[in-house]
């Protein structure tokens, strides 16, 4: 073995070594780093809004929504809207997460996982592609939006549903999963 390939053969080493470190270091973040100081409710629970998200003025049937930066590269930003319809309203989970699937025109098959978050169930739903932009009274498409994304999260909360849906294009919903967890796993009761 030549000199330098000697030299070549350790540098990768310790670059393959660093690499993991620098990774572990990223997610051993505290959890609440991406979590702003502005705070929402609804249902008997509460959570943290995401720095940078900006809420917008009050909508119907929404108890919040959250606009979301667009990523470098994305036309527009993403949107998270929260609603709550009281006990016992809104459909069970399943026919929430049929619903959303059915707000996206051939959409692939929904990642879907449960979890408990400090003492509450929470689903978390993610779907892709072509956005039927879904609004108005009746829910109808106000233009179909390609390459979008859906991150959802139905949380069993003591009075009811409270539902959390961000919207927006991939790359933009993509790069703000991080943040949307870190809300999601803010919640309390």
């Amino acid at each position: 073995m030549g000199h330098h390939m000697r030299w070549l053969l350790l540098f990768v080493s310790a670059f393959v070594l660093v690499l993991p470190a620098c990774n572990k270091k990223d997610s051993g973040a505290p959890p609440n780093a991406a979590l702003g100081s502005s705070a929402g409710s609804a249902g008997g629970i509460k959570w943290s809004v995401p720095k940078g998200w900006s809420a917008l003025p009050e909508r119907p049937m929404r108890i919040a929504t959250y606009t979301v930066a667009a990523a470098e590269g994305d036309a527009e930003g993403a949107e998270c809207a929260v609603s709550f319809f009281g006990a016992g309203q809104g459909g069970n989970v399943d026919a929430n997460i049929d619903r959303w699937v059915g707000q996206f025109e051939n959409p692939g098959l929904p990642s879907k996982s449960s979890r408990e978050v400090n003492g509450v169930r929470v689903t978390s739903v993610q779907i892709s592609g072509s956005y039927l932009s879904p609004g108005g009274p009746m829910m109808q498409s106000t233009g179909k939006k390609d390459n979008y994304r859906l991150h959802g999260a139905i949380i069993e909360a003591p009075e009811g549903l409270v539902f959390f849906k961000m919207t927006g294009p991939a790359k933009t919903v993509e790069a703000a999963a991080g943040a949307f967890d870190a809300m999601i796993g803010s919640i309390t009761k």
